[in-house]
C-alpha cells in the first residue's frame, strides 16, 4: 500500500467554475500522477476526493485559495508579506477576505467535517489540507527572476507563456521528480494548446507537485509564511 495520496486543487472562488484537480500517489521511493479531476461546486468536489481518497490512511491536499481568511474585509496579513517577499518577481497574492471569497474558507470547514486538518503537517495517519500559491512557488522551482505570466494580458501572449510554462513544467519533472511516473495523460497535458480546462488541470497538478515536494522532504525543503489563524502559504524553500 502506497503511503500517501497528494491531491492538488486549483479552486475556483465561485461555484459556477469548474476546480482543476489532479490526484498523485507516492510510496517513498516512488510515485505516480493517478488522474484528474474537473469538478463543479462543492458537492462535485468533495465527492471527488472522498471517493479517491478511499483506502488511502495518508491524504495531503494543496489548495490554490485563501482556506484560512477570518477577516470579513481588508487583506490577510500573509497576503501582505507576499507583496514584500515578492514585489520584484510580480507574484503577490491579491487580497483576500471572507466576503470577497467566502468559497476557499467554507471549503475549509467542510474537508474538516470529514477528517481533514488545516496545516502543513505530513504526518503519516493524518489527511490534512493546506494552502498554496503557485506563482511565487514558480519562481522558486523554475528558478526565475519574474513570474511565467499566463493568467493576465493579451490573449496571444498569455498563450505564448502557457507554452513556456509547459516546457518549464517538462523540465522540472524530469529534474526533480524524476521517481515519479507520469504517464500519456500528463505528458499530453503538457503539449496541448491552452484552453481553460488544460490550463486549470495544468495549475492543479503543479498545486500537486508543490505537496509531494514537502511531503518528499519531510518539510526541510519548504517554508511556511504566514499563521494558521490569519492564513498561511506553504512554499518551496528558496534556492
Amino acid at each position: 500500500m502506497l503511503k500517501v495520496l497528494l491531491i492538488g486543487v486549483d479552486l475556483a472562488w465561485g461555484e459556477k467554475k469548474h476546480d482543476g484537480v489532479c490526484l498523485l500517489k507516492w510510496g517513498g521511493k516512488r510515485g505516480e500522477v493517478v488522474g484528474f479531476g474537473y469538478p463543479q461546486g462543492d458537492r462535485e468536489l468533495m465527492e471527488l476526493l472522498r471517493e479517491r481518497s478511499r483506502g488511502y490512511r495518508s491524504v495531503f491536499v494543496a489548495v490554490d485559495a485563501p482556506i484560512v481568511c477570518p477577516n470579513r474585509t481588508g487583506t490577510r496579513p500573509v497576503d501582505r508579506l507576499t507583496h514584500r517577499m515578492f514585489h520584484r518577481e510580480h507574484a503577490a497574492c491579491h487580497p483576500a477576505n471572507s466576503t470577497k471569497c467566502p468559497r476557499p474558507p467554507r471549503l475549509a470547514r467542510l474537508m474538516q467535517r470529514t477528517g481533514f486538518q488545516v496545516g502543513w503537517e505530513t504526518s503519516v495517519g493524518k489527511k490534512t489540507v493546506t494552502e498554496v500559491y503557485p506563482h511565487p512557488a514558480m519562481v522558486r522551482m523554475f528558478g526565475l527572476s519574474r513570474i511565467v505570466k499566463y493568467k493576465k494580458g493579451k490573449v496571444v501572449e498569455r498563450r505564448k507563456e502557457f507554452v513556456r510554462l509547459q516546457k518549464l513544467m517538462r523540465k522540472m519533472l524530469r529534474e526533480k521528480f524524476a521517481k515519479v511516473k507520469i504517464g500519456e495523460e500528463v505528458r499530453q497535458l503538457l503539449q496541448e494548446p491552452w484552453s481553460k480546462p488544460v490550463e486549470d488541470k495544468t495549475d492543479a497538478l503543479f498545486c500537486a507537485l508543490i505537496g509531494l515536494w514537502h511531503w518528499m522532504h519531510q518539510g526541510r525543503k519548504s517554508e511556511v509564511i504566514g499563521d494558521r489563524r490569519t492564513g498561511f502559504i506553504l512554499l518551496p524553500e528558496s534556492r
